[in-house]
């Protein structure tokens, strides 16, 4: 099998890519696998500023690859990160859901919104995450437009996605929020999770857990040489 390993990032975010593409590269290098960086204008505007449809290049990737997994440039890989392609079976997707805790209710509303807008598929729980994510060739046509169209509300591609993979009854694997360890799984809802006990940290949006930090750049900085001296 041919395997890949994709991030999405380009000259506005290379103070987050210095500290982390060195890390996804020796783990792509570990476990047999190419690289590449998603840097191109995709095909819908988020509407947030930040190129998350990216990911649909996936689509024609899988044509050359029977495995792509995705870690997003803002996250850091602790040095124990298992080897994902011998861990999830072929005809599972890998993700974490994120409509928990404190995020549960919002995420069911737009949940519920992008059924009305593309139509009703029993869909009511399973809001992913493609910070980190995994599929397999049989599952390519996930990365395609609803309708000849893009889901633009609220949650992008996670939302637009997450609903062809429901509708297409594909098989997912949940994974432990040790996988995508954002800031919301450190709040006490989650006992106040340690980051640093997880497989990966991921510095989403705002991006910082602790009270002295600015901003993500800066806490991204501080981990990194926690975890790495």
């Amino acid at each position: 099998m041919k395997f890949l390993i994709t991030t999405r990032s380009d000259e506005r975010v290379k103070h987050l890519s210095d500290i982390s593409h060195p890390i996804i590269k020796k783990y792509a290098n570990e476990v047999d696998a190419d690289f590449m960086i998603l840097d191109h204008e995709p095909e819908s505007d988020s509407g947030d500023g930040r190129p998350h449809y990216r990911i649909m290049k996936h689509y024609g990737l899988h044509e050359n690859y029977d495995r792509i997994l995705h870690i997003d440039t803002d996250m850091i890989m602790m040095p124990n990160f298992p080897n994902l392609f011998k861990v999830i079976p072929y005809d599972r997707i890998a993700t974490i859901y994120e409509d928990q805790g404190t995020r549960k209710h919002a995420r069911m509303t737009t949940i519920i919104e992008a059924q009305q807008k593309f139509g009703f598929i029993n869909w009511f729980e399973g809001y992913i995450n493609t910070g980190l994510f995994m599929t397999s060739k049989c599952h390519m046509d996930i990365y395609q437009k609803i309708n000849n169209e893009f889901w633009t509300g609220f949650g992008s591609d996670d939302i637009h996605i997450g609903y062809l993979i429901r509708k297409k009854k594909y098989k997912i694997l949940e994974l432990p929020f040790q996988f995508n360890h954002m800031t919301m799984f450190s709040e006490p809802w989650n006992n106040n999770a340690d980051r640093f006990k997880s497989k990966i940290i991921h510095y989403a949006g705002k991006g910082v857990f602790d009270n002295n930090i600015e901003n993500k750049y800066e806490q991204m900085k501080a981990d990194y040489k926690k975890i790495y001296g």
